[in-house]
């Protein structure tokens, strides 16, 4: 059997075998979270914004269809609300679709 004499010695370690302990606390943040906006123009159908929420948003017809008269009567409205990664990829990808469609249609986000 060996004891604490037989044990190599450490750098930083006193001989004494007593070390101390240091316990860290981690603290994970919850992400910032962004609104992904639609804005309205006279020249995007109304179709064209129901499938554009149906297809990058995940909302069924009735629900596309109540942001989009949001959006109409409003000027804007959000789609949802998303991690920075998340919605600038929405972002980006409704803006290619409308820009490939020769529709004006802005899609923003904004800090929450």
């Amino acid at each position: 059997m060996t004891g604490m004499a037989d044990r190599p010695k450490r750098p930083g370690d006193g001989g004494s075998g007593a070390g101390t302990a240091v316990l860290t606390r981690t603290r994970t943040r919850k992400p910032n979270l962004y609104r992904v906006l639609l804005l309205n123009d006279d020249y995007t159908p109304m179709e064209f914004v129901v499938h554009v929420l149906e297809r990058f948003f995940n909302k069924d017809r009735a629900q596309a269809t109540e942001i989009m008269m949001h959006v109409h009567q409003n000027g804007v409205g959000e789609c949802g609300v998303f991690t920075y990664e998340v919605a600038e990829t929405k972002v980006t990808l409704v803006m290619d679709l409308a820009r490939k469609h020769m529709h004006p249609l802005q899609c923003v986000m904004e800090k929450k």
